[in-house]
């Protein structure tokens, strides 16, 4: 079956399929997307009705999985939902958002039966809306200090760093980013991502990301820390990556400064 890419949110699904460093963009590109579901609502002015009064009652159609159990379909477009069924339906566009919030609790499925789509579970769906991205980073505060060892990973985890980098690029406000294994006492080691950046007020937005991909990316169930690199403090992780690491990614401001140049007018 052919999949023809019909608007952005279809373009970034096709590349997060592949590239784990899409998949953020895909979820914020989701958030803001007007999305299709097979149902009605007496409520609607007319099919395909893109807003629906609030308190409205809709009905919308289940489909079974193979494991027996059922899933919310919506899709990306209108074409997308006219490729995954054989007869006519009644079908509602409603934001991506919307559907999040009135159907929690129950798991969706975008774009079934079609070459690219992807399950959301209930509880990712509640992270998504709360903005806390899909619920792979939790924030851990470290109240008695901790002796650590720090170290290069090994072996290198070389598939996340493809895609951090691919990532990072996109992200201004990431001035450098290391990786090392750290280890807690007698405790299994596990990887630590260390960001340094220019804007901390994106400080959360790229956490999320970075999270999001490294997730995806770790082999096995190895937890993945981050961290802030801080050039002001003395000594801990901060002073092993300033001084002992050498960064996988490092943001090249020349090649924007020339990319100003050639397209600034005086």
């Amino acid at each position: 079956m052919t999949f023809t890419p019909q608007n952005k949110l279809e373009e970034v699904l096709m590349k997060a399929a592949t590239e784990p460093a899409h998949r953020p963009e895909f979820f914020t590109e989701l958030m803001d997307a007007t999305v299709y579901i097979i149902g009605n609502s007496d409520d609607a002015s007319e099919q395909g009705a893109s807003t629906l009064p609030v308190g409205s009652q809709v009905e919308i159609q289940h489909w079974e999985k193979p494991d027996g159990s059922t899933a919310i379909p919506f899709f990306s477009s209108l074409e997308a939902l006219q490729m995954a069924i054989s007869t006519e339906a009644a079908f509602l566009a409603l934001p991506a958002r919307s559907l999040f919030e009135l159907t929690q609790g129950q798991t969706l499925f975008l774009n079934p039966k079609l070459p690219y789509g992807k399950e959301f579970l209930p509880q990712e769906v509640e992270h998504m809306l709360a903005g806390e991205g899909n619920g792979f980073v939790h924030s851990r505060v470290v109240d008695e200090p901790v002796e650590v060892h720090l170290s290069l990973p090994e072996p290198s985890p070389d598939q996340m760093i493809d895609s951090l980098t691919q990532l990072l690029a996109k992200h201004r406000p990431v001035r450098r980013a290391w990786v090392a294994q750290i280890q807690e006492g007698d405790a299994e080691p596990n990887l630590l991502i260390g960001l340094e950046l220019v804007d901390l007020n994106e400080v959360e937005a790229v956490i999320q990301a970075v999270g999001t991909v490294a997730s995806d990316t770790v082999v096995g169930d190895q937890p993945v820390d981050i961290c802030i690199v801080d050039k002001e403090e003395k000594g801990g992780v901060s002073h092993y990556f300033l001084h002992h690491a050498t960064p996988f990614y490092e943001h090249k401001w020349g090649s924007f400064l020339r990319e100003f140049k050639q397209t600034g007018k005086a």
